[in-house]
């Protein structure tokens, strides 16, 4: 078999369909996104899979997202903190936050979650520190600003993800002029070069093309 984004998608299902199987509450968060006409930029099923499995690897019991869109990847890490603990997802437009807001509540998980809405530059500076993991999924442009509020609010420890790190293998040029991809190498850059962090990053390729995440832990 040819290496191509239509394979890639099809191992990506089968992956899903064996690892992640169906869920309606996941698939009804995913059908109000639609039908309100968000972006399909939301993780893949694998992918919120995998941040379920950090968050209870980790034993993080104070999440925080940054990057709420519909509220689908808040739903996986709300249910793996478990019912004590807690979900903070920063959203800057009102809209989306309302339809995650429905939507988690939808999933049994409400009562873990605190949707935070406004620019991520407003919003995280008013947050309590402490969290066990932060996953940034929002405005590429911003990465730095947002991995320096994720050392933070963190702690000696706390697990960093940072999503769509991939960019089509983009990142690899320096004259590149796309925003998008030069806040993505800022960010990068920035992991390989803080002290406060230590990490490393991963190419992947499936429905959302070819994309990546790094990993980073606060020390």
């Amino acid at each position: 078999m040819q290496s191509t984004p239509s394979a890639w998608s099809d191992a990506d299902a089968y992956l899903a369909d064996l690892l992640v199987g169906h869920d309606p509450h996941l698939e009804a968060a995913l059908d109000a996104q639609r039908e309100a006409g968000l972006p399909e930029i939301e993780v893949a099923p694998v992918g919120g899979k995998l941040l379920n499995l950090l968050v209870r690897i980790s034993g993080a019991r104070r999440v925080l997202e940054i990057g709420t869109l519909g509220g689908y990847s808040t739903i996986w890490m709300a249910r793996a903190v478990g019912p004590e603990g807690r979900v903070v997802t920063v959203e800057a437009e009102a809209d989306n936050a309302a339809i995650a807001r429905t939507s988690i509540d939808a999933a049994g998980v409400g009562d873990r979650v605190d949707i935070r809405v406004g620019r991520g530059e407003d919003v995280l500076p008013t947050l309590e520190g402490g969290f066990d993991l932060v996953f940034i999924d929002a405005d590429k442009e911003s990465n730095t600003l947002y991995l320096d509020w994720a050392a933070r609010l963190g702690h000696p420890g706390t697990v960093v993800v940072l999503d769509n790190i991939g960019r089509d293998g983009e990142i690899v040029r320096d004259d590149t002029t796309d925003p998008k991809v030069i806040g993505t190498r800022e960010g990068l850059q920035m992991l390989g070069e803080d002290p406060r962090f230590d990490a490393t990053a991963l190419q992947t390729v499936g429905v959302k093309g070819w994309d990546g995440i790094a990993l980073a832990v606060v020390v």
